[in-house]
């Protein structure tokens, strides 16, 4: 399917932000009395985190505009900050790795994930700045899975004048706080679009040479299909 650049960033925004520090939300909510970030997580349930997070970032986005054009390290500081919060990036780099996981080192894994999240970064952090402020965030539901262990949050991105875009998180509990570890753009699959990409390298190569491929920019993560 060829996607418009509208739907580039959304996968973008989803993939790499997902949600942010809960702290942060509350602080805003309640700035006499912030909660700690561990309550804060394990009080919050998966939608709220992603409704109020989701739309907290494009309104930052929005409100620091003129910062980011300028200070490109401040937006990327912002970009990781978010990602670290809330992703379990190593968790999904296992995903993404598949059958290449197998017998691999936690070391090797996380030295994948860091170069896959590093290129996502490079290659498109600074298109965030495009995207359209008017763009809001609604979650249609929440859905458990496999017990409850996982749980699907559905929910669409809208813009006036614009069809919605559906986006999915897959999130999972690691100790009392839900993290994204897949995002579903319009049914496609990030985790799925990355395993696809990087399975051909990692069958000729070791884990550490493709994640030092990715960095050196031999390899680079594409969000989403031109």
């Amino acid at each position: 399917m060829t996607r418009t650049p509208h739907r580039s960033l959304t996968l973008l925004i989803t993939a790499a932000l997902a949600v942010a520090a809960p702290a942060a939300v509350l602080a805003q909510a309640a700035p006499a009395a912030p909660a700690p970030a561990a309550t804060a997580a394990a009080a919050a349930s998966p939608s709220q985190l992603v409704l109020s997070n989701s739309t907290r970032i494009l309104a930052t986005l929005e409100s620091r505009r003129a910062e980011f054009t300028q200070n490109r390290a401040a937006l990327r500081t912002f970009i990781a900050s978010e990602f670290d919060n809330m992703f379990d990036r190593d968790y999904s780099a296992r995903l993404v790795l598949g059958v290449h996981a197998r017998g691999a080192s936690d070391a090797d894994v996380k030295v994948f994930a860091d170069a896959l999240a590093d290129s996502l970064m490079q290659r498109y952090g600074s298109s965030l700045l495009d995207l359209n402020s008017k763009l809001k965030v609604r979650v249609k539901s929440e859905t458990p899975l496999r017990g409850g262990a996982i749980v699907k949050v559905s929910s669409e991105y809208l813009r006036q004048g614009n069809e919605a875009v559906p986006v999915d998180y897959l999130m999972r509990k690691v100790g009392t706080q839900w993290k994204v570890f897949d995002v579903m753009v319009e049914g496609v699959s990030f985790v799925q679009t990355f395993r696809n990409q990087f399975d051909a390298p990692l069958k000729q190569k070791p884990i550490p040479q493709v994640a030092a491929d990715i960095k050196a920019g031999k390899l680079q993560a594409q969000a989403a299909a031109n």
